[in-house]
């Protein structure tokens, strides 16, 4: 017999189960479980095996949370409002910030949801040819993401949806990276995530912005255990590695990994960081340069440059 103080799960009662929760939301099993003992909230039902799950209106209610600390809100802020009251948040958040969406990117979203992806891809394409690599990144993607997320969190894109853009995003920027010429000086950068930081596309963006300023890039992709990471930087002489972290990345285990790695690695790897996690720490975590905004990774590259005598 399991012991809980969660809720029984009525047999009508429409829910998802954790894991369920951590792939479509991003946000992590840990994460989840830190929030119920901190904030009271999410409150899981249990099912008949003892797991936990989470009723609909909960989703619903991470769902917005989540799109708000991808706005640079904590969830300490969040939790003790209603879905009502955070819908009206995120609006009154979305005019503050001044984020408006664009017509070229209310067309791109339209795409997307009529599923015409091949015309999708066509379209970003015809937009990389237009503006080149870095000021598509900056002026096409950066807003195209914020625009899918606020139409995904607004209830006007299915998941499936979502992940459409992001695959596509993915192979144009990809196809684009690989036409730009290998970076033949330093410095040598080592790009990932933390192991439960499977969102990548930030990583790629960054990724490009790098590689036309000349800078040696190797990728291991997502979710990279720091002991792995710590062997791709020896193996590769690396100078730099680069870390995304998203808004629902738990401060504590982005502390405390960044720590560990920054322990683990020779004192000349410097270690750079940059993603909405980042905005939402307290204090920045020792020997780590914060990169605020993909428009900082130029001047970051250019202030290492200068130190190491390599302009």
């Amino acid at each position: 017999m399991i012991e809980s103080s969660h809720p029984p799960l009525s047999p009508l009662t429409a829910t998802f189960g954790i894991g369920a929760v951590e792939r479509e939301l991003g946000l992590s099993k840990d994460t989840l479980r830190i929030w119920e003992r901190r904030y009271g909230f999410p409150v899981p039902l249990r099912d008949t095996f003892g797991e936990r799950v989470y009723a609909a209106d909960q989703v619903d209610k991470l769902r917005v949370v989540k799109r708000l600390m991808d706005q640079g809100m904590r969830p300490g802020k969040l939790m003790h409002y209603s879905l009502a009251e955070l819908c009206g948040l995120r609006e009154t958040h979305a005019s503050a910030t001044g984020q408006p969406v664009s017509a070229e990117c209310a067309a791109l979203v339209e795409l997307v949801r009529a599923h015409r992806i091949e015309e999708l891809r066509g379209a970003l394409g015809q937009q990389l040819l237009r503006l080149g690599l870095a000021r598509f990144v900056i002026e096409i993607v950066a807003p195209l993401n914020h625009a899918v997320g606020e139409a995904w969190v607004g209830g006007n894109l299915e998941i499936f949806e979502e992940h459409l853009y992001t695959e596509s995003i993915k192979i144009v920027l990809r196809s684009a990276i690989a036409s730009v010429p290998r970076g033949r000086v330093s410095p040598r950068v080592l790009l990932t995530t933390f192991p439960r930081e499977e969102h990548g596309l930030g990583l790629l963006m960054a990724e490009a912005v790098l590689a036309l300023e000349g800078a040696h890039c190797v990728s291991l992709g997502v979710q990279t255990p720091v002991g792995e990471i710590v062997r791709a930087a020896v193996s590769q002489q690396a100078d730099i590695v680069a870390l995304s972290f998203s808004a629902a990345y738990a401060a504590g285990q982005l502390l405390d990994g960044l720590a560990g790695l920054r322990t683990a690695l020779p004192t000349s790897v410097e270690i750079w960081a940059g993603g909405s996690a980042m905005g939402q720490l307290r204090r920045p975590p020792a020997q780590v340069k914060i990169i605020d905004g993909l428009g900082s990774v130029g001047m970051a590259l250019a202030a290492w440059r200068v130190n190491h005598a390599l302009a």
